[in-house]
């Protein structure tokens, strides 16, 4: 009866939300926006955005590059309007494509809420291969696009030199100074901050039991409340609930509705299926997987439920990181706003790197945890 077919499906939406409520919510989720709230609001873009420029030795850029999704904490949406600023701005090609990549893979939410889903092995390659692919093809597409119209003059560091005087030796603006001491007390305070909340986020996800966990992060809790209020402002706090807040309302009824339609998807799709075409670990599976990243989009995080219904369907977990690591670079929306921003050569060429590398990911990952 179709009633009652209705019925199954809705019950398996509503026992995949309460497993996933029950689980992820208070020791994992939570914490994690608060930490995307605090690192989006006293944590300043600028900082990042000028250490991406075509004149900056790449030993600094592309690192910067990869670690500004952690600092900020963007999704797939956010990212390209930061892609497009920076590129506008004046962003060498390298970093910031190398920024396009890693920003919606390496921030904190997608990586914990991978590992508290999924395994933490798959957690922790897709972080480190977000990066290393991001390096890769910022460096790639730098190397083809900006030598060939000559913008790899030498990467030298710009340091302008002190003002001088009709009486004497140049004498030292002190005022770089004062903001340098400056800039580094705001820098201490936050990393304390960014450390307590590290370490409720890391106790809350982690296999302990429940009785040892519970402790620690309520202690760790109070700990950051206190030193909150006694290094922050009544301003910066305020802005970081905004921040917080924001990401909650942003990503917290997607990701609900995500997991519910993943409970849902699981009853409709046949597990043979599944295990027949991404059972494995060949380059096909890998493929279609990267496919599924293409014309399969869904919202940022949404796409970790996703993942774990094709593991519990039978996915190998090759194709599974491939799927992980295409979905936030190859949406077909991403794809089109990219093109507009770059040009049809340069969105082919990140595209065809992106899929190519993420199929080698799979198959390699597989073949290390004998994922077929």
């Amino acid at each position: 009866m179709p009633v009652d077919i209705i019925v199954d499906l809705v019950v398996a939406g509503l026992n995949g939300l309460v497993e996933y409520l029950s689980a992820h919510v208070l020791l994992c989720l939570v914490p994690a926006f608060f930490i995307a709230g605090a690192l989006s609001a006293l944590f300043k873009k600028e900082t990042v955005t000028k250490y991406l420029g075509p004149d900056t030795p790449r030993y600094i850029s592309y690192p910067v590059a990869s670690a500004a999704g952690l600092l900020i904490a963007v999704c797939s949406c956010t990212i390209l309007p930061l892609f497009a600023g920076i590129w506008k701005k004046g962003a060498g090609l390298g970093p910031a494509v190398t920024f396009l990549f890693t920003g919606p893979a390496v921030n904190v939410l997608a990586i914990m809420y991978t590992g508290s889903l999924i395994g933490w092995d798959i957690a922790a390659a897709r972080g480190i291969l977000s990066v290393v692919f991001g390096i890769l093809i910022g460096l790639t597409m730098g190397f083809i696009f900006e030598r060939a119209k000559g913008h790899t003059a030498k990467r030298t560091p710009t340091i302008a030199s002190p003002p001088k005087t009709e009486t004497g030796p140049a004498v030292p603006d002190p005022v770089p100074q004062s903001r340098t001491v400056l800039e580094r007390a705001i820098g201490a305070r936050f990393t304390i901050l960014f450390i307590l909340l590290m370490v409720i986020l890391i106790v809350g996800a982690s296999p302990l039991s429940l009785e040892l966990r519970v402790p620690v992060v309520l202690f760790t809790t109070l700990l950051t409340i206190v030193w909150a209020l006694k290094a922050n402002s009544r301003v910066e706090n305020e802005s970081w609930i905004r921040e917080t807040y924001f990401f909650v309302k942003m990503i917290l009824p997607l990701l609900l509705v995500g997991v519910f339609v993943a409970g849902v998807a699981s009853e409709l799709i046949p597990e043979e299926v599944v295990g027949e075409y991404l059972g494995d670990n060949s380059v096909s599976a890998n493929a279609i997987a990267v496919g599924f990243g293409i014309f399969m989009y869904f919202p940022t995080l949404v796409e970790v439920p996703v993942a774990r219904m094709f593991l519990d369907l039978g996915m190998a977990k090759g194709p599974l990181l491939a799927y992980l690591l295409a979905d936030p670079e190859l949406s077909f929306q991403s794809v089109l706003v990219t093109r507009r921003i770059m040009g049809n050569k340069k969105v082919a060429v990140y595209v065809l790197l992106v899929a190519v590398l993420c199929i080698v990911a799979g198959l390699m990952f597989g073949f290390v945890v004998g994922g077929g």
